[in-house]
């Protein structure tokens, strides 16, 4: 097994377990969602540069930056598709109460602003489709986007290009780094 695959299923299990390390102390609440998010981005950029290091270490021939970028890759790659599994199973397994609490607190908002009157007519206004409907018809058609957007399919696949889309700048990157500054040839 090449030496980037193995650092990226080593950085993804370490933020697996982090993650699970905070969800195991309460620390899964959507206001501190931003420390697995953070983590996960350093989790991506150590497992491309870790990779990539040690694998431009171990080559004994100079390549060219379409094979650093391409040996960044393939330990951005592993890395995106083991962690958004596993946002898969988290939010469908471990947490789905995080998801539905998701719901629940949109469907209030919703509520609110359906029950005062200024929040009804500048909804109604917002949208053609919603002024000939009931209040109650609303508030049907309004609480499906919730419930469409919070779901561990719905989490994984938009974590997944997201991640996607960071592995393939960070390998840019982090090439462009590693060819300028520290494997420089004089």
């Amino acid at each position: 097994m090449r030496i980037t695959i193995k650092v990226a299923i080593a950085c993804a299990f370490l933020w697996i377990v982090t993650k699970m390390v905070l969800f195991n102390l309460g620390l899964n609440v959507p206001e501190k969602l931003y420390i697995p998010v953070m983590l996960n981005i350093l989790g991506v950029l150590l497992a491309i540069s870790i990779g990539l290091y040690l694998q431009k270490k171990q080559d004994t021939e100079e390549g060219n930056a379409l094979r650093d970028i391409k040996n960044a890759m393939t330990a951005g790659v592993p890395y995106t598709i083991l962690v958004s599994v596993f946002i898969y199973f988290y939010y469908a397994k471990i947490d789905p109460e995080f998801n539905q609490k998701q719901i629940a607190d949109a469907e209030v908002q919703i509520l609110q602003s359906l029950d005062s009157p200024e929040g009804l007519k500048e909804i109604q206004s917002s949208n053609q489709k919603y002024e000939v409907m009931t209040r109650d018809e609303i508030y049907a058609e309004m609480r499906q986007g919730p419930r469409n957007i919070y779901t561990a399919k719905f989490t994984m696949t938009i974590g997944l290009l997201a991640m996607l889309v960071l592995s393939t700048m960070n390998s840019i990157l982090i090439t462009i780094i590693y060819r300028k500054i520290m494997f420089k040839r004089v």
